[in-house]
């Protein structure tokens, strides 16, 4: 099957299976509008499973529908696309980290899709080392801010394999002044993990940038402890 094919018969699967009431259900988690079909969300992971069965179906065709699929505006269009290369996980490699480099350029632009990257293939990138931290050193300052917000959220899931905070921490020192509440989020959420790991550490680095970074990345960050402690993370008055 070629990959125009693949894209005509997911897309005409999309149409069939559209329900206006799931379209209205998912408005409200995205701020800036939701423009989708309106799929059950199971209907994605098991047709994707059937394409698997397939013996057309490879990673190499997945690379072209995908350059097809995440251009598209409707939701589910890019979430096939993540959904199929995550099937082929056993195959990743470099060459797999490069192809989703190039998703944030070709249409990647709400958290959803972004955190789904996060939650199905950055895992496998970190696990079997197919990447190190500093492959992400550029998406720090991509035109994308969902690009940079993939950098912290996706180290969420390095801290399972990698133990060196104070390098993490180094490692996104250049990201504190950025002006995108998207990246804000990750942020907060990345360094409320390293908390939990090495709380000296983070404590360190939240004092050094509580006057000048974002609020929302303090409060992301400090949620969980008492509200005594917060008081110490609090903007100083000028």
């Amino acid at each position: 099957m070629k990959a125009t094919e693949l894209f005509n018969e997911i897309q005409e699967f999309c149409i069939a299976n559209a329900d206006d009431k799931i379209v209205e259900k998912y408005s409200r988690y995205f701020k800036g509008g939701y423009n989708g079909y309106g799929l059950h969300k199971d209907l994605i992971p098991n047709k994707v499973k059937e394409y698997k069965k397939q013996s057309w179906c490879s990673i190499e065709l997945i690379y072209d529908v995908s350059e097809l699929l995440i251009p598209e505006e409707k939701f589910e269009l890019p979430s096939f696309a993540i959904n199929l290369l995550k099937e082929f996980s056993k195959e990743f490699t470099f060459s797999t980290f490069k192809e989703v480099e190039t998703w944030f350029s070709l249409g990647i632009n709400n958290w959803a899709h972004t955190d789904g990257l996060v939650q199905h293939v950055f895992p496998v990138f970190w696990k079997k080392e197919i990447i190190k931290l500093e492959d992400l050193s550029d998406w720090r300052k991509a035109q994308n801010k969902f690009q940079r917000r993939c950098v912290p959220v996706s180290m969420i899931r390095l801290l399972k394999h990698d133990t060196n905070i104070n390098k993490m921490l180094k490692f996104i020192d250049s990201m504190m002044m950025d002006s995108e509440r998207e990246v804000h989020q990750g942020l907060g959420w990345f360094l409320r993990e390293c908390w939990k790991r090495d709380r000296t550490l983070t404590e360190k680095f939240l004092l050094k940038w509580k006057n000048d970074c974002a609020r929302l990345i303090i409060q992301y960050a400090t949620e969980k402890i008492t509200k005594e402690e917060q008081l110490k993370f609090r903007k100083e008055k000028t």
